[in-house]
């Protein structure tokens, strides 16, 4: 048998799921039942945080202390790309294989860009600036009605400024 359960330790659990469906019982259960939570009330509760996110698949960070466990949702870049098209919600188990071919504006990159700057591995906001086109690029849509990276040589080549921070 394992050691004993310590009730004052903080733990993180780190889970990725659908946004706006409680996650299986049978992923969460091993992760979450040794700590005496319900898999269940977890799930549902996890459900009620990312109701924002419907459909989409974002990551999810249980912080669990004296059997409390506080939820905080930790949204992807294509999460947020995707979010700032304002598609609408889709069911992702009768629309597959979406096409995201929306336009975003550049001050919406930059939101996303402040949002992610923390998790960035880039040196610079313009690095992390272009980062998000690349994803951008990755999903699929226009930026500015352009192709987001034909916006990345233009800030390469100084035609774009891009703020500070």
């Amino acid at each position: 048998m394992g050691p004993k359960f310590d009730p004052t330790a903080v733990y993180e659990i780190m889970v990725r799921v659908t946004g706006g469906e409680a996650p299986g019982g049978s992923s969460l259960a091993p992760k979450i039942g040794p700590l005496g939570l319900s898999p269940k009330k977890v799930g549902d509760d996890i459900a009620k945080a990312t109701g924002d996110w419907k459909g989409m698949r974002v990551t999810v960070k249980l912080t669990v202390q004296n059997r409390n466990a506080k939820i905080d949702v930790i949204p992807s870049a294509s999460s947020l790309v995707i979010k700032a098209l304002k598609e609408p919600p889709r069911d992702r188990k009768k629309q597959k294989n979406i096409k995201h071919d929306g336009n975003i504006s550049l001050d919406e990159i930059y939101k996303i860009a402040r949002v992610m700057r923390v998790r960035s591995l880039a040196k610079t906001f313009d690095g992390t600036v272009k980062e998000i086109l690349g994803t951008a690029q990755s999903v699929g849509c226009k930026v500015e009605g352009s192709h987001p990276h034909d916006v990345i040589n233009q800030i390469n080549n100084g035609q774009v400024d891009v703020p500070r921070d």
